[in-house]
Formats: C-alpha cells, sequence, structure tokens
C-alpha cells in the first residue's frame, strides 16, 4: 500500500503543505568589488550622469590618477549591466570636460593634465557647499550659523588629521 501526504490547504498538493515544507528567499549579492563605477537604479539623475560623476570623484580623490586606463566603453557597460551608449555619453562628457582622454583602439585613460584634480576638487567642494547652503536654508539657519557650524566642522577635522 502506498501512502499519500495530503495537504492542509485543500487543492494544493502535500508539497506545499506549511506543516512539513519551507519556503527559503535567496538573495544573490555580487560581491565584486573591482568595478569602477555602482549604479543606483533608485538615484533620480540619469544613469550616464551617474557613471559621470562617481568617475570624475576618483580621479578628483587621487584613485585615479593622470594616465591611468579606465575600462573600454563595452567592457564598464558589461561589469554595471547598462546599454554601451549610457557608458558612450558619460565617456564623451568626460573627454568634451578634458578629464578623460580616448586613444582609438587603445581605450580610455584619465587625462594627464596635472592641474585636473584640483580643478575636480574645487568643483566637488562647489557642490557639496551649495549643498550645505541649501539644507541651511531648510533649517532656517542663519548666515553667521551656517559659517560658525562649517568651522566647527573644519576644526574637528583638524583634530582627527592630528
Amino acid at each position: 500500500m502506498t501512502a499519500v501526504r495530503r495537504s492542509a490547504l485543500p487543492g494544493l498538493p502535500a508539497c506545499f503543505d506549511n506543516r512539513r515544507s519551507a519556503v527559503h528567499t535567496v538573495h544573490t549579492v555580487n560581491t565584486e568589488q573591482h568595478s569602477l563605477v555602482v549604479i543606483s537604479q533608485g538615484d533620480p539623475r540619469p544613469l550616464y550622469l551617474q557613471v559621470k560623476e562617481q568617475i570624475r570623484h576618483r580621479i578628483a580623490a587621487g584613485e585615479l590618477k593622470p594616465g591611468d586606463d579606465i575600462p573600454s566603453i563595452r567592457q564598464l557597460a558589461a561589469d554595471i549591466r547598462v546599454s554601451v551608449i549610457t557608458i558612450k555619453r558619460a565617456y564623451l562628457e568626460l573627454e568634451l570636460e578634458g578629464v578623460i582622454q580616448t586613444r582609438h583602439g587603445r581605450g580610455s585613460c584619465v587625462a594627464p593634465n596635472a592641474a585636473l584634480s584640483d580643478s575636480l576638487k574645487e568643483q566637488e567642494l562647489e557642490q557639496h557647499l551649495a549643498a550645505a547652503a541649501h539644507a541651511a536654508a531648510l533649517l532656517h539657519l542663519t548666515e553667521e550659523e551656517l559659517i560658525k557650524r562649517l568651522r566647527r566642522a573644519r576644526r574637528g577635522r583638524k583634530e582627527h588629521a592630528a
């Protein structure tokens, strides 16, 4: 005689009986951290702009130095799973700004301009200051209060460096 398992839930096979089986959710996480760029679908900015700004930031931070190779358009597109057109637009804008150079048949690299890093740092500082000014306005801080907080933050930074 063959034993037949019956489900406690009418109409469903016994394998769906919640008393005898469990459902497991499996999440796949890419742990490779060598990608030049990390894209966020939740970010309201266009993908090409996220790519462009992250490459600029890595150059400004000194992670990428003048002359360093950057991934080919196709390679970066495959790494972060976006369209080649997206990466091509980001690279084109970076090239027009003098941030990178494209060498036909050899790929792209960080432009050899030594002052580039400083100008990118200046631009990044301006963006952060604009964001701080906006946040201060939302908090109804006066200009003097904002300056006071900036000085306090700068002093704290110097103390950590010492």
